[in-house]
């Protein structure tokens, strides 16, 4: 199969698809290697498909956006509050989808997340102490946007609250 058929067939499978869709796992339908997807879908990318790295795998963003209300919100805190702002997010039922700082320099910088379940809170914990990195809030002295989605306007609400009784929600 040329690149061509199999970067269409992938596409056809993100667009059926109900949730993210890993390399792995396109690549065992295909019949090629993980690495051969991953090229694939830079090149989709490359070429104009909104295609998201998600932990899970991939999804087309148009899906995505579907799938609920997206909203952002200013925050503030430090890198130790880091794990408490963001399980404030999902038992309140948010998916925190990304982080956004604004750089002197670079303007915009957004780091994909996808943080959904108290499991997704961990392991991004447990990476982020690892990295030999800083979190993109450390930047701007701990101020920074997420991009959220949610079902329920009441769980954005809440979230909210729980946030600024922390101290956590930005307010200039």
């Amino acid at each position: 199969m040329d690149g061509t058929t199999r970067r269409t067939q992938i596409l056809a499978a993100l667009q059926a698809a109900d949730k993210a869709i890993s390399a792995s796992k396109l690549a065992k339908e295909l019949g090629v290697s993980r690495q051969i997807i991953v090229g694939d879908i830079a090149l989709m990318r490359a070429a104009g498909e909104e295609i998201v790295a998600t932990a899970r795998g991939y999804r087309l963003q148009a899906l995505m956006e579907a799938e609920g209300n997206v909203t952002k919100i200013a925050v503030q805190h430090t890198p130790e509050q880091t794990e408490a702002e963001l399980n404030i997010f999902v038992a309140c039922h948010l998916e925190v989808l990304d982080v956004i700082v604004a750089h002197d320099i670079y303007g915009e910088l957004t780091g994909s997340l996808r943080i959904q379940t108290a499991q997704d809170v961990a392991d991004f914990m447990a990476r982020s102490q690892h990295a030999e990195a800083r979190l993109l809030s450390d930047l701007t002295n701990g101020i920074h946007l997420h991009t959220l989605r949610y079902q329920d306007p009441a769980d954005l609400t809440k979230a909210k609250a729980l946030l600024a009784e922390q101290g956590m929600l930005y307010q200039n």
